[in-house]
């Protein structure tokens, strides 16, 4: 189990929180759902803290078996002393069960259905059957929370009407653009608070281009500001040196983005296209090519 630390900030999620709090409160068991970066994993830390809840954190993927999810009796320990309880390595699962704390399940429309299976009757009943091992019961403040982004087809299914009827959503958009400049702000240090508000302003752009399908989460703010500072620092450039800029753009934004089909453009011409329309033109030294001219 982890043990999360208090002093996790949360940014203009007031509403999610108190969402959260109450129905972990009554019992229930939490879906929040939204894109990437709306700060799902934050908002868990951040109520696991005031609830002074450890939490096993569990990352939806194909490997992820019910075995691995639930736990395995030891085979090296089987073979000497047979199935004995304590031979069994508990999971993730038992062990928030165990110690009455949250079992978090990070991308879950990407677990397999037979390991979401597992999790049916300890969402309902708050206790399991285990073959050889016998009956797990939750101790108190025990909870299920799962997150995933709806919007991602990839590698995903889709979740199970059983598991919807166990859980309470809460739907989480993006940020307002002031909150994720503080976000942006309190993770890596800008030239300035309106370059970094530019920066947000470009990304949250990406979300609305009619030819993207996916744009970028503050994630990639992030990434560009930390960026575009080691480029002029290499460079020996302002910090808000328009090519360094635009450079770090590329980078941290055209693996986020994803061009629509229709689309003949590649993901930098698009970031080009937006980085131009708020930045500016470049200034003739950059139009004659820098260093780092992608």
């Amino acid at each position: 189990m982890t043990t999360v630390s208090s002093d996790v900030e949360v940014i203009d999620r007031a509403r999610e929180t108190e969402l959260l709090e109450a129905a972990l409160a009554s019992g229930a068991n939490i879906l929040l759902e939204g894109p990437p970066g709306t700060g799902k994993s934050t908002l868990l830390r951040r109520v696991a803290a005031r609830r002074h809840s450890a939490f096993a954190l569990v990352e939806g993927n194909a490997e992820l078996t019910p075995a691995r999810l639930v736990g395995y009796f030891d085979p090296a320990q089987v073979l000497s002393r047979g199935y004995h309880p304590d031979v069994f390595v508990d999971g993730p699962l038992l062990t928030a069960m165990r110690d009455g704390g949250l079992l978090y399940v990070e991308e879950l429309n990407r677990v397999p259905e037979e390991t979401l299976n597992a999790l049916l009757t300890v969402m309902s009943e708050r206790e399991m059957t285990v073959p050889r091992l016998g009956t797990v019961r939750a101790a108190a403040g025990f909870g299920v929370v799962a997150a995933m982004n709806p919007y991602d087809a990839v590698g995903t299914a889709r979740v199970s009407s059983a598991v919807y009827d166990r859980t309470c959503r809460i739907a989480m958009g993006y940020q307002s653009a002031r909150a994720e400049e503080q976000i942006v702000a309190q993770r890596v240090a800008g030239p300035s608070e309106d370059w970094v508000a530019r920066v947000v302003e470009l990304v949250r752009a990406t979300r609305d281009h009619p030819e993207l399908r996916v744009g970028s989460s503050v994630r990639g703010a992030i990434d560009l500001v930390g960026l575009a500072g080691q480029l002029a620092r290499v460079r020996g450039v302002d910090g808000d040196d328009w090519q360094a800029g635009l450079d770090a753009a590329l980078v941290a934004l055209s693996g986020r983005i994803r061009v629509d089909e229709s689309s003949l453009r590649t993901p930098e011409a698009v970031i080009e296209e937006l980085y131009r329309r708020i930045f500016g033109a470049a200034p003739s030294s950059a139009e004659d090519g820098s260093p780092g001219e992608i």
